[in-house]
């Protein structure tokens, strides 16, 4: 009988874990002196060893498994973290808007991933309208979970840009003399 590995961390309990990871760090960095120092250096070797890590194992792998390895959201922070990830930054930011697009429909608007112009980021938005009261998040609520999740995917962008959906393009309306509406077919 195989013997049982390790336990695994379930999702939550890695997402307590980075958060208090930033607490301590930011707490670290905020202290003065040579051991507060000497332990922002210790996290950043220990950081860097890690990504080398990491990168061997993306060397020593194949496409399958890098794919594989990017498509965990854990592994996947942390190849963008070590600039190793193996999908470049625009198709990462386009899954993230995908991954987005239902909880936005559900607040009665809709996100398109429109692609990337320099280093800025594209989507076509737009919020609000379908849903009725009650529903929460207007359009700056949205707007930032999207820039949110972009950037996050994506650091190497440095901006997220709104374009109004096609629907939401208002052209001038055109000028219709009063005196042709009133009086039709007058000659």
């Amino acid at each position: 009988m195989a013997e049982a590995g390790p336990a695994r961390l379930a999702a939550p309990d890695v997402e307590a874990r980075l958060a208090r990871l930033d607490d301590l760090l930011e707490g670290l960095q905020s202290a003065p002196g040579p051991t507060t120092r000497s332990a922002t250096e210790a996290v950043r070797l220990l950081t860097e060893v890690y990504g080398e890590a990491l990168a061997r194992v993306l060397d020593h792998g194949d496409a399958r498994l890098a794919e594989r390895l990017a498509d965990d959201e854990l592994l996947g922070h942390l190849l963008v973290l070590h600039d190793i990830h193996p999908e470049p930054a625009e198709r990462r930011a386009a899954r993230a808007v995908e991954r987005l697009r239902p909880a936005v429909r559900e607040r009665g608007g809709d996100v398109e991933w429109a692609g990337v112009e320099g280093q800025v980021a594209r989507v076509r938005l737009k919020t609000g309208g379908g849903c009725g009261s009650g529903c929460g998040g207007g359009g700056a609520e949205v707007t930032d979970a999207v820039r949110e999740a972009v950037l996050a995917a994506a650091p190497e962008l440095t901006a997220v840009e709104p374009l109004p959906a096609p629907s939401e393009r208002q052209s001038a309306p055109a000028f219709v003399p009063l005196a042709a509406l009133t009086h039709r077919g007058a000659r």
